[in-house]
């Protein structure tokens, strides 16, 4: 159950500033939380309390931590809403949000971290070497970190968006 708490007019459009404008256009069916497989896994992720809080001002409610990591980006939400809502797309903004402000689960941090240093978002650990070579394929796949110009391409995008930063906090 939704209790108001404190709305705050400015969050609507900080959100929608952040890439989640179509909050707005959500009139809570509550189709995105019926067809949801992570929902159905998870009791605390409801994209609709997340679209309806995130609608409504309700910035505590719209940033809970928990139900926002447990969102998988799989899209169905976006697929079945019957006003196109983009539920992936304000969640997103919400992380966003989440991640500017330093929260941010260790899980994904985890993976950030092995991206910035290895370009890989899982670690290559000797299972995975093992496998491919015997799959004929080199240990090591490549990465961004093989090419000096798209390493530095790289780094000139973390630097600018402060992920590395981010991701330490």
């Amino acid at each position: 159950m939704l209790t108001l708490k404190k709305v705050e007019t400015e969050f609507t459009k900080e959100l929608a500033a952040n890439g989640g404008s179509s909050a707005e256009l959500c009139f809570q069916c509550g189709t995105c939380s019926l067809k949801c497989p992570s929902a159905k896994m998870m009791t605390s992720l409801r994209p609709a309390y997340i679209m309806r809080a995130s609608r409504l001002g309700l910035k505590d409610e719209a940033l809970d931590v928990d139900a926002l990591w447990q969102c998988t980006t799989c899209y169905t939400c976006v697929e079945w809403c019957p006003c196109n809502v983009q539920v992936v797309d304000v969640i997103t903004a919400l992380r966003n949000m989440l991640v500017a402000d330093g929260e941010m689960y260790e899980n994904h941090k985890k993976v950030a971290r092995s991206l910035i240093k290895n370009g890989h978002t899982v670690e290559n650990n000797d299972k995975i070497k093992k496998i491919r070579k015997e799959l004929g394929l080199p240990e090591n796949p490549g990465t961004v970190m093989d090419s000096a110009s798209a390493k530095a391409d790289f780094d000139k995008v973390l630097k600018s968006t402060r992920f590395a930063q981010l991701v330490d906090q």
